[in-house]
């Protein structure tokens, strides 16, 4: 698979995504409520793997600029659907990734990125272009299923098996010390690394990274 057929794939799955449910819809108010605690008034927000923009449109009324993206189109457009019903004018969604955006941005002071980094190809890279994207002293704010952490039958067989069928996408195995460490190497300090999820093993740590 290529970033293309990444595309293609979120792209299929765009209008089924937009219709599931939140799996934890707990943990998920818990993390929107932290974010929110760590954003002010004056922050310009940047959020890769926006999907259809529910988590955009509940935190931008809080913020000077929100910019929203994601690599489907489709998605993009179904965030736009959304956002047409209740505009805010310094919300914005775009189909980009982290590396057509890290040579034209103005610097964000916050970058967001949720259930998003197992799904990119260059781990390094992405951590790179993120940090670039950002002001001194921004803020990165992730919340990532860490694979290597889950049942070894889920990642070691049904993942491939589904994604030779095209069931599933390319996804990334790591373990949430690595993603950790990635994260540092990248050239950030990890401020807190928290677990948001309301039942079961948290394998989806919650990471707030400040710039170096």
């Amino acid at each position: 698979m290529t970033l293309a057929s990444d595309m293609r794939f979120w792209d299929r799955a765009a209008r089924k995504y937009a219709k599931a449910k939140i799996g934890d819809p707990v943990g998920y108010e818990r993390t929107i409520k932290r974010v929110r605690a760590l954003l002010a008034p004056h922050d310009r927000v940047l959020e890769l793997g926006c999907g259809t923009g529910t988590t955009a449109l509940r935190l931008a009324p809080g913020v000077q600029s929100y910019l929203a993206t994601d690599i489907s189109p489709k998605m993009i457009a179904i965030a736009e659907e959304k956002h047409a019903a209740g505009p805010i004018a310094w919300l914005s969604f775009r189909s980009e990734t982290a590396q057509s955006l890290s040579e034209s941005a103005t610097p964000f002071t916050t970058v967001l990125g949720f259930n998003y980094l197992h799904l990119i190809r260059d781990l390094p890279g992405t951590l790179r272009h993120v940090h670039d994207l950002l002001a001194p002293q921004g803020l990165f704010i992730s919340k990532t299923p860490c694979l290597g952490d889950m049942n070894i039958l889920i990642r070691g067989a049904l993942l491939p098996a589904m994604r030779a069928v095209g069931k599933a996408p390319h996804v990334t195995v790591f373990r949430a010390d690595a993603l950790s460490a990635q994260i540092q190497a990248a050239g950030f300090e990890i401020l807190a690394s928290e677990g948001h999820a309301t039942r079961g093993r948290d394998t989806r740590p919650f990471i707030v990274a400040r710039k170096r």
